[in-house]
């Protein structure tokens, strides 16, 4: 699913992001019905879709995903490069931490014992990657730096904090810059 939010990056070049918000909050209220009619009853295409790929937790995750995505154009939208890095970090930064955690893990985190430092530093790898095709390498690091530990440590879900806090984080780096 993270991999997917790749649109909104490519949209955001394209076409205005007043515009992009829009569909990205429609593509919000698409997702929640999505789920809510898969409870009761088999859509086609979708209702597989779901069952296949859908863990306990991703229909809040989910919604926190497109409302980090959405904040974070709405707040950046006058530097899209931050809004697109920080978008960008969230889309393989943390999908990277998981794939690389769950497989190759074994090193916990102090204090969290869910998380790895195998999957940390993929997230950090990944991460400063993506953001640096957006940025200068200085911000793109600093984002890679403050969403890792955010993905490791956000007490709320990551899919919100993480492209808010490497935002922010990003738009201070470049602004003393």
């Amino acid at each position: 699913m993270h991999a997917s939010g790749v649109f909104v990056v490519v949209l955001s070049y394209l076409i205005p992001v007043k515009v992009v918000i829009i569909i990205c909050l429609v593509l919000l209220v698409f997702l929640v019905l999505i789920f809510r009619w898969d409870r009761y009853l088999h859509i086609p295409i979708f209702s597989p879709i779901l069952r296949y790929c859908k863990r306990s937790e991703d229909e809040v995750g989910s919604i926190y995903f497109f409302l980090g995505i959405i904040i974070t154009l709405f707040f950046f939208q006058s530097h899209l490069d931050v809004a697109n890095a920080a978008i960008l970090i969230l889309l393989f930064g943390d999908s990277a931490s998981t794939l690389v955690g769950e497989r190759w893990g074994n090193i916990k985190l102090p204090f969290r014992k869910d998380k790895t430092f195998e999957g940390s530093l993929a997230f950090l790898a990944v991460g400063f990657i993506v953001a640096s095709t957006q940025l200068p390498l200085i911000p793109a690091i600093s984002g890679a730096f403050f969403g890792t530990l955010t993905e490791a440590y956000s007490p709320i879900d990551d899919n919100l904090t993480i492209p808010l806090v490497t935002g922010l984080m990003m738009s201070l780096v470049v602004y003393f810059m």
